[in-house]
């Protein structure tokens, strides 16, 4: 497959076509499939610095007047749900928790549509003393990114010494209802030796870990795919440890393959993305904390809904572009196609 029979897009403003989409209010693309999974990101500050995610010195800051506001994404989720078919809403960063107005963007979103489950991405550095608060606001889970439990390593990846925070910030979340707390790692060279360390501490502290294939959404530029770590080579890893029994995705949009470990009812997710990918099921669609549309994580395809808003637009001209925008939705991300070139924003800048 070849990146022009993708239809990989270019960056783009102003409106989308629409000629031959289908007269629904859902979020349908040219592939069939129906986007129902919405990620905000709120903001593109984080409280860490993880080499596959962002530069050491961090992301260049977007101005305060140019972020969505709460009483915008408050407004954009709901119609999401109400307009569009929205059945579920993450909110990621960059780092959610440095937003300090986070608490009231939940609790905006939960009262305007309070049957939607609300989920956060976060690093957990500092969520420990705002977890129940996030609970009480309505937030119903989260899930954790950590890559290792030895705190030397977690250091060296994340340029912050911040393990000891983001351990408590996981017990609290459990504490609060937060369930299940899902762990996120993202699989490595330097921290494969340590993967069945990191599987046996959430077992014993009832999270459920999912590994992820690193992605090209790093901003220093470095992935190669000759060097990263696959779901086969992480299997054999923790098959010197664990006996782990293919389990399958029960949902086929849900990204992750599940494998019970030493027989169940635990269990661990692998995220293939680059050597077994999703694309086909895919339901997602996104909002930056600028305001854009964007319809895959690895297109630089972006449409301006913070215009629209500001300048008065109705909430039938916003689902209008949002339809569009998710109607030229390609047909997946083309990491093993010739001339594959990833996206202009990394994983930090468009939100996980």
């Amino acid at each position: 497959m070849t990146v022009v029979l993708m239809g990989i897009p270019a960056v783009r403003g102003g409106r989308p076509a629409l000629e031959g989409r289908p007269d629904t209010a859902l979020l349908v693309d040219k592939f069939g499939r129906v986007a129902r999974d919405l990620r905000v990101s709120i903001t593109e500050k984080c409280s860490l610095r993880c080499t596959y995610c962002m530069p050491e010195e961090g992301l260049p800051a977007i101005p305060a007047d140019e972020l969505l506001s709460a009483e915008e994404i408050v407004r954009l989720v709901a119609l999401s749900v109400r307009e569009l078919g929205v059945r579920e809403v993450r909110f990621t960063g960059g780092e959610p928790l440095m937003r300090r107005d986070l608490e009231r963007i939940i609790a905006g979103c939960h009262a305007a549509v309070p049957d939607v489950p609300l989920a956060m991405t976060t690093n957990g550095v500092g969520l420990e003393h705002r977890a129940g608060a996030l609970a009480r606001a309505g937030l119903h889970r989260v899930n954790v990114s950590l890559d290792t439990v030895d705190r030397t390593g977690f250091t060296r990846l994340t340029r912050r010494d911040r393990l000891t925070s983001v351990l408590a910030g996981i017990r609290a979340a459990q504490r609060e209802g937060l369930a299940p707390v899902k762990v996120n790692a993202v699989l490595m060279r330097e921290t494969l030796s340590g993967a069945a360390d990191l599987l046996q501490w959430c077992l014993d502290e009832g999270c459920e870990l999912r590994f992820i294939e690193e992605m090209p959404l790093d901003a220093d530029h470095e992935w190669a795919r000759v060097n990263m770590i696959t779901a086969a080579e992480l299997l054999d890893v923790l098959g010197t440890r664990f006996t782990l029994t293919e389990a399958g995705r029960p949902d086929p949009a849900a990204p992750a393959e599940n494998w019970l470990v030493n027989g169940g009812p635990a269990r661990v997710g692998i995220i293939a993305s680059v050597t077994r990918t999703f694309c086909s099921d895919c339901d997602r669609t996104r909002l930056t904390a600028d305001g854009r549309i964007r319809s895959c994580l690895f297109s630089d395809q972006e449409y301006d809904v913070r215009a629209l808003l500001r300048a008065g637009a109705g909430d039938d001209e916003i689902a209008d572009l949002w339809r569009g925008a998710m109607w030229n939705k390609w047909a997946g991300h083309g990491i093993d196609a010739e001339g594959f070139v990833p996206p202009e924003r990394t994983m930090g800048a468009i939100g996980g």
